[in-house]
């Protein structure tokens, strides 16, 4: 598996920890252990702008996903398939508000977002109910089980 993390964000970040906790989730959803990830941290600024460019939205968001082979999560009874899962944009500096709010750590909404993210890019959404369940579901288990290891 390749994931690449670039900080661009002028913060500190815990690039093993992120890349560990990638590999755990990628692995946990069967993705093929040749897909690759690339995961961008930015300041405000920049993934505002890519908020406007891409989702058409105003203003920064916490993380973007930008899948590129449309990898699905892999079956128990097949193979899962090679390709370039995407790329992931995460803003730190609205993580530690949002970490301030929820009452936990920056890391730990870092974490959430991170799990967030290869979710988005693995086809899950949260737009309906049902999605939302699903996914918030799996998220859940996903980060539990990374910090019981």
């Amino acid at each position: 598996m390749s994931i690449e993390i670039l900080n661009e964000s002028g913060r500190e970040l815990d690039v093993k920890q992120l890349a560990g906790l990638s590999r755990f989730v990628m692995d946990s959803m069967r993705v093929h252990p040749l897909a690759e990830l690339c995961i961008k941290a930015v300041d405000e600024q920049t993934i505002a702008q890519l908020n406007e460019q891409w989702m058409e939205k105003e203003g920064p968001t916490d993380v973007l996903a930008f899948p590129m082979d449309e990898l699905r999560p892999g079956l128990i009874n097949e193979e899962p398939e090679e390709g370039v899962l995407g790329d992931l944009v995460l803003c730190p500096d609205i993580a530690e508000k949002q970490a301030t709010t929820a009452g936990h750590s920056t890391n730990a909404e870092i974490e959430l977002l991170t799990v967030h993210g290869i979710l988005h890019l693995l086809g899950y959404d949260h737009a309906v109910p049902d999605e939302h369940a699903e996914m918030f579901g799996l998220q859940d288990r996903l980060l539990a089980e990374w910090r019981a290891r």
